[in-house]
């Protein structure tokens, strides 16, 4: 039997039992779109009574071909509804709009009619999709079907609604609705509804994307950051439900993916921090290298995958002057290696009167990078600590002790400075010295080094890291890195003349022949001095003595030999912790008798315990602002400078 519309019962039965098993594959639906088309020879006759299935849907459009399987079933009565599936939350608000607007042009629709076939379960609408197809309710009753406007001006002619181009319409707008009742609820029992009306013109095309231009505009991503979801998935696995806001998706508001990217894209790229590690978290107390402890292995790696740091050691005798070099960035940071280092450490004998300018001076050229962990001074002895302002959270207190070797204990021009403190679970000693002066005071100056060894009492709070291998009467032996650097005054024990010789014939950096004769080698060698201790090898001339202002070693009556007298030493507990990178000196700085000397290391870390006195983050904060504030000062006089001599600039023709 058929319906009143000419549509095959049976029929009907079936396409409600294929949409159920789902839609084919696109290319399928192309290809038995046109196999219909070359079976059904542009016939446009209705399907008879009798008619079997397979060629009734050789009738239908591709869009009801690309919906539905093709297969030959037997009817059967229809079974239980089945369980609906969890609805997304793009359907859910689709669902929430779309009911409301339907049931306003429910109410003013003068063609509006009621449900001739008993209750009925309400519809769900399919959710936005890229086609034209609007959503539609598939077991509405025949009349909804016949008072929809596309319907009646798809009927050619007048005709009746039996036609196959009718036919066609309707079963696509049947096809295009299963999606949605697949996805929504089924057929049950219940208070019967009023049927849904379609609109009068077909909806515009929604793209997946459906928030607000307001939204949109509000949330953009710039271009050159598109990729940013890929790039941190990639490298750091994030998992992007964590960084979207949960309010915009639990609420139902319309949201897009350009919205919840650009929310990501506001965080750092720092590694990201999981809660249950935060929990499990023991800043300041405990004694554990377990995972999640500040000072552990764990946080260790996060900044030293190698497990290795940079330092920069320096020395210079700056011989009292007031006026301090224009630029330290040739001293500070030289261009051989591509990357400043982590650590920076800089002892200056006989030091400027004014040695807070001096510190204003080292972080104005450090820059915003770099803080100011710890400095002490002894008389005219300065060391100053700066290091990288993210690891100033690893460090223990900063204790330092001082030494004087002069036998009138109120003159501090001769003396020891030491500063000590613990990176994670490495300690640190850092030592400035100036010792006794004189070409054949050799003894005096051992004297000094012995004195300072005996002396200097360290460490005070921060525990020893292996006080197995410690010894009270040797301070360099109660730490594991230790680095020494100084004016040491040791000397060549050549007369001038022999020396300019040497120096004239090995212009570049040969200087091994002056080495032979230099007096700290020779100590070091027979282990009077600096037990323990080694020196990278020297490819510098002399530090010692130059005209102020000029390269030419002294020029005076008293004619002194140029030295090695300014040295940087270094020991460790543990073999191969430090590896000497560069050792030179600053030839561009002449404001002193003596050049700058400076050495780079490789320094290798061990995790720690959290139970150490920390500094916490201590840092001197009115230097670092005085020495940002006189950095960005330096900068646009220079961009004024250069912006007046353009201006100033006079061009002739000739």
């Amino acid at each position: 039997m058929s319906t009143p519309n000419g549509f095959p019962q049976h029929s009907r039965v079936c396409l409600t039992r294929s949409m159920e098993g789902g839609a084919v594959q696109d290319l399928q639906a192309k290809k038995a779109g046109k196999a219909a088309k070359k079976e059904a020879g542009g016939d446009g006759a209705p399907p008879k009574v009798g008619t079997p299935i397979s060629e009734t849907l050789k009738l239908l459009p591709e869009e009801l071909k690309a919906n539905m399987k093709i297969k030959a079933i037997t009817p059967r009565p229809p079974r239980k509804p089945r369980l609906e599936r969890a609805a997304s939350l793009d359907e859910k608000s689709w669902r929430k709009w779309r009911r409301f607007r339907t049931s306003q042009e429910s109410l003013t629709d003068p063609n509006e009619t009621s449900s001739s076939n008993g209750s009925l379960q309400e519809a769900s609408p399919s959710p936005p999709s890229r086609g034209r197809a609007s959503p539609c309710n598939p077991c509405c009753p025949q009349d909804s079907l016949h008072s929809s406007p596309d319907a009646l001006e798809a009927s050619p002619g007048g005709k009746s609604r039996a036609g196959a181009s009718d036919l066609g319409k309707k079963a696509s707008e049947i096809s295009s609705a299963f999606g949605g009742l697949l996805r929504g609820k089924g057929f049950a029992g219940g208070k019967p509804r009023l049927s849904q009306i379609m609109p009068a013109r077909p909806l515009p095309p929604m793209e997946l994307n459906v928030a607000s231009h307001s939204l949109r505009t509000a949330n953009r991503i710039d271009s050159d950051c598109l990729d940013y979801r890929h790039y941190s998935q990639h490298k750091f696995g994030r998992v992007s439900s964590s960084l979207s806001d949960s309010r915009l998706q639990g609420n139902g508001t319309l949201y897009d993916s350009c919205s919840t990217d650009s929310m990501k894209s506001t965080f750092s790229v720092l590694t990201p921090i999981r809660a249950k590690d935060v929990r499990s978290r023991s800043y300041l107390e405990g004694s554990l290298l377990a995972s999640g402890a500040l000072m552990g292995a764990e946080e260790l790696s996060r900044y030293f995958p190698d497990r290795n740091m940079g330092i920069f050691v320096a020395t210079w005798n700056m011989q009292g002057q007031k006026e301090l070099p224009a630029n330290l960035d040739d001293f500070l940071l030289p261009t051989d290696p591509d990357f400043a280092q982590d650590m920076y450490v800089i002892g200056v004998q006989e030091g400027c009167p004014d040695r807070r300018e001096w510190e204003i001076r080292l972080q104005e050229t450090l820059g915003p990078h770099y803080v100011l962990l710890h400095s002490a001074a002894h008389g005219v002895l300065y060391m100053s600590v700066f290091i990288r302002r993210d690891l100033i959270w690893f460090c223990s207190e900063v204790e330092y002790a001082t030494v004087t070797t002069r036998i009138v204990s109120q003159i501090k021009t001769k003396g020891a400075l030491g500063i000590s403190f613990t990176f994670f679970g490495t300690s640190f000693l850092f030592i400035t010295s100036h010792f006794t002066s004189g070409d054949s005071k050799v003894n005096e100056r051992k004297l000094d080094y012995n004195k300072t060894i005996q002396a200097l009492t360290l460490p005070k709070n921060v525990p020893d890291t292996n006080p197995y291998r410690s010894s009270s009467s040797d301070v360099t032996t109660r730490f594991d890195e230790v680095f020494w650097f100084g004016d040491f005054n040791f000397r060549l024990n050549k007369d001038r003349e022999t020396v300019d010789s040497i120096l004239s014939q090995n212009p570049d950096t040969d200087v091994s022949k002056l080495l032979v004769y230099d007096q700290l080698t020779s100590e070091m060698s027979r282990g009077s001095i600096f037990k323990g201790f080694q020196e990278a090898d020297i490819h510098f001339r002399p530090s010692y003595k130059f005209d102020i202002g000029k390269d030419s070693y002294d020029t005076t009556s008293k004619q002194r030999t140029p030295s090695y007298t300014d040295r940087v030493v270094f020991r460790s507990r543990y073999k191969d912790d430090i590896q000497a990178v560069k050792y030179s000196s600053c030839p561009v700085i002449k404001t002193s008798d003596h050049r700058p000397v400076f050495a780079l290391f490789r320094v290798k870390v061990r995790p720690g315990r959290d139970n150490i006195p920390l500094a916490a983050g201590l840092f001197d904060r009115d230097l670092y602002l005085i020495g940002i504030r006189r950095r960005a000062t330096r900068e646009l006089l220079k961009r004024r400078e250069q912006k007046d001599q353009r201006s100033s600039s006079i061009c002739s023709i000739s």
